[in-house]
């Protein structure tokens, strides 16, 4: 049964790292977040309120626990995770830009100075990860890592 279990967990974790059509991708194999190309493609839903690229966010998506037990002498950090991510208003929680991570997780995206929401897109139970509210300086780019839930124990 923890065999299935694990396989199941490990098939919707693939999935999530399929694009999704109509969603911009970014592509980056650094972890060195001011090489990460800013995403300038067209979100799905309204403009990227920032056409300059001089402010927004940059960070890193991880996934954990990823080992079924963890023990002192055995360390199993968590692991980069190829997520798509939503920017929501503060407001009303209406759609800014979704876009997807690199395969490292690693993603940097233009917005203007503002506050807002990350919402981590989940597909589906798990793994899955929590909003978070920050807020945009002007002509600033603001580190948000997400960490997901793997819901292995």
């Amino acid at each position: 049964m923890f065999i299935k279990y694990v396989l199941a967990v490990s098939l919707l974790m693939l999935a999530a790292c399929a694009p999704v059509p109509g969603q911009a991708v970014i592509f980056a194999s650094t972890t060195n977040p001011s090489a990460i190309p800013t995403l300038t493609a067209a979100p799905i839903s309204t403009p990227v309120p920032n056409s300059t690229g001089d402010s927004g966010i940059y960070g890193q998506v991880t996934v954990g626990p990823t080992c079924p037990v963890q023990r002192i002498n055995d360390p199993c950090p968590d692991k980069p995770y190829q997520a798509t991510l939503t920017v929501l208003t503060t407001t009303d929680r209406s759609k800014v830009i979704q876009f997807q991570t690199d395969a490292n997780g690693n993603f940097r995206v233009a917005l203007a100075a503002g506050e807002y929401i990350l919402h981590p897109e989940s597909p589906g139970f798990l793994p899955r990860g929590h909003d978070q509210n920050f807020t945009v300086p002007p002509h600033e780019f603001v580190q948000l890592n997400v960490s997901y839930d793997s819901g292995i124990r």
